[in-house]
């Protein structure tokens, strides 16, 4: 076991410390004034390893675990520690993203319960895939989820992700059950995800869930192709251009016409 003085980290008040097991992780990079990841500035980590093979990953480097830096969960939390007064005074606090966090549960479940024990707003970034993972006990550290659903037809998602479709929305009912709350993502590819029909298909399974309170479109781009050939594998959507802001306007309509907040 390791003892961590969360007490002499800025921002922390309490006057105990916490004891935490060495649980290793592999990280592979982090954002420590992140704002487009949760509400406030995020401390955002983002982890090593993700089971999906999405055409548009903007980040290939992350798929496989042990390409990530390895760190334990009482380092990643003895830096977080010395964000957490700023964090709070900008109503913020951590987000762990990936690659897919729910490849390293108990690595993400000690620095979850060590980012609650600091005070800070937690959230989880996700595609849901292998949300059967993750236990009820660590979904209780998590304040909010940012749940990336990629499609929503079997034929697209698979088409995107090489993964099937249901073990997502299996998570998505388990976090309604649970009264979680959900910030859905959707990233739109022109040619690829902008179906008109599995986008209000998409919404209407979203509003029914009763715990999404936010949707985010989310425009391809092609920041990321040049890590495709750093890892040597070609990259499938290099004649796909950006969705126009009228095709990105007219999809968050979508979602509004079935009652959700897109902003």
């Amino acid at each position: 076991m390791v003892s961590i003085d969360l007490a002499r980290q800025p921002g922390r008040t309490v006057n105990r410390p916490v004891h935490l097991p060495v649980t290793h992780g592999f990280v592979h990079s982090l954002e420590t004034a992140g704002a487009v990841d949760g509400p406030g500035i995020r401390y955002v980590l983002f982890v090593s390893g993700c089971p999906l093979r999405c055409q548009y990953c903007h980040n290939p480097d992350t798929w496989h675990r042990k390409h990530g830096k390895e760190t334990t969960a009482a380092e990643v939390l003895a830096d977080l520690g010395s964000y957490a007064s700023f964090l709070k005074r900008a109503r913020g606090g951590l987000t762990i993203s990936g690659g897919e966090p729910l490849t390293q549960v108990p690595f993400i479940a000690e620095v979850f319960a060590g980012a609650k024990a600091l005070g800070l707003h937690t959230a989880l970034d996700t595609s849901g895939f292998l949300g059967r993972n993750l236990p009820d006990a660590v979904l209780a550290d998590i304040d909010l989820v940012l749940l990336d659903i990629k499609a929503f037809s079997e034929a697209t998602y698979h088409a995107v992700t090489g993964a099937e479709l249901q073990p997502t929305l299996d998570f998505a009912q388990r976090l309604a059950r649970l009264g979680k709350p959900v910030w859905l993502r959707y990233v739109l590819v022109p040619g690829l995800t902008d179906k008109a029909d599995e986008i209000d298909g998409l919404a209407a399974y979203a509003k029914a869930l009763g715990n999404v309170s936010r949707v985010d479109v989310l425009p391809f781009h092609k920041m990321g192709e040049f890590k495709w050939a750093d890892c040597g594998r070609p990259y499938q959507l290099g004649d796909t251009e950006p969705p126009t802001p009228a095709l990105v306007e007219a999809t968050r309509g979508r979602f509004r016409a079935a009652g959700l907040n897109a902003p």
